[in-house]
């Protein structure tokens, strides 16, 4: 675990130069005409979109789904705050060009749990159909890297840490907001965002469904910095959506 870690380390700081030397810019969203609602995909910390979704974003095509990747925040580093008034605006783009009332959207880490300030704060949950979470930093992660990186170049590292202000107002009164739907998909190999029963989010199963993707293939060793390009957490994004954004809990994807 602590050679895992120090690879974690080393990974993340080389990412982190890497997103601060390059940042890219986010196109203004196409027309694109569906009979299903629209999907905004939300990279996580030190991350951009294109290497985040290769396997996602075919398969949402392939299944009919318009969806718009966002990249945010200076590659994830800037406070979550300023990172959800991005998004607002950009989901506003994506209803104008796509003419639909709400969006869903899927995010990676940070950015599943990013839009829950948006829609508790910002007005995005009546703009918002649903909320799926890959690996979501809902309630901040207890790894001390997060601080570290915090007080150095990274504000969102620090709002992401467990018990921090933004953290304490995030969760202040409970997880959900308005009538959106969420589905979270953990995996028990966790290193980055613990511990990782932190991500599930509370509420009636009507309107959350918290997925462990051991729970349903218990030999996929999958951890943070992998999950959004496994099939089976793929698969449970599609389950989700394919059900109005909240997944069947007796799903069993391909594994």
């Amino acid at each position: 675990m602590r050679l895992l870690r120090a690879l974690l380390c080393a990974a993340l700081f080389a990412t982190a130069v890497t997103v601060a030397a390059a940042a890219t810019a986010t196109a203004a969203p196409a027309a694109c005409q569906s009979g299903k609602r629209p999907v905004i995909l939300l990279h996580g910390t030190f991350k951009k979109s294109g290497s985040t979704w290769d396997v996602l974003a075919p398969e949402l095509t392939r299944g009919g789904w318009c969806a718009y990747a966002l990249d945010y925040g200076n590659g994830g580093l800037n406070p979550v705050t300023q990172s959800a008034r991005e998004l607002a605006a950009y989901v506003d783009q994506v209803l104008a060009a796509t003419g639909a009332s709400k969006v869903d959207i899927v995010g990676y880490s940070q950015g599943g749990m990013m839009p829950r300030h948006y829609l508790k704060f910002l007005g995005g949950s009546a703009k918002v159909n649903a909320l799926i979470g890959i690996a979501p930093s809902n309630h901040g992660t207890t790894q001390p890297l997060a601080k570290l990186l915090g007080a150095t170049f990274c504000p969102a590292c620090d709002d992401q840490s467990a018990g921090s202000a933004f953290m304490r107002a995030l969760n202040d009164g409970g997880d959900l907001a308005g009538s959106v739907k969420y589905t979270t998909i953990a995996t028990r190999y966790e290193a980055v965002v613990t511990p990782y029963r932190g991500q599930a989010l509370s509420g009636s199963a009507s309107r959350v469904t918290n997925v462990v993707l051991q729970d349903a293939c218990p030999l996929h060793f999958t951890e943070h910095l992998l999950i959004p390009h496994s099939r089976p957490a793929v698969k449970w994004v599609v389950n989700a959506l394919e059900r109005g954004g909240v997944a069947d809990p007796g799903y069993r994807p391909p594994c």
